[in-house]
């Protein structure tokens, strides 16, 4: 099992600024194969945003993708957690606060994202959820 943080998080940030429009975000998602983005304002982390948010929070509540920033339906000031923590800290912050990532941030600056794939997939390789977190997206999947 791995140690630190780093040893399973996903290297890498995909941002947008807070005043991205969730349309702009979605794309973004799109692209990049991915469910959630950091929102930052410069270099600082101010939230999450995750598909989901923009499904339940804006699309859902009748707000307008294309006029709606990423700040007004994103998870504010998120937990993080260091690429040099412990691995059970960042399952500790997770299981306490019921969350499914956390940025990683070095010295102030995003370096990467650890998610509960990841965790799941680092202590139990063989685990369903970590096989689905392997696998690629399915472009065509609607479920």
């Amino acid at each position: 099992m791995a140690d630190f943080v780093r040893d399973v998080m996903t290297p890498g940030i995909v941002a947008v600024r807070p005043d991205a429009s969730l349309v702009e975000a979605a794309q973004l998602m799109r692209d990049q194969g991915i469910g959630d983005v950091v929102v930052a304002d410069g270099q600082e982390v101010v939230g999450v945003l995750t598909d989901r948010d923009i499904a339940v929070r804006a699309v859902a509540e009748g707000l307008d993708p294309q006029t709606v920033g990423a700040r007004a339906v994103c998870t504010p000031d998120p937990f993080v957690v260091g690429p040099y923590d412990p691995v059970s800290a960042a399952v500790a912050l997770m299981r306490e606060h019921a969350v499914r990532r956390l940025p990683v941030v070095e010295d102030g600056l995003p370096v990467g994202m650890v998610t509960l794939g990841d965790l799941a997939e680092a202590q139990d390789p063989d685990s369903a959820l970590a096989d689905i977190s392997r696998a690629e997206p399915d472009a065509g999947a609607t479920a």
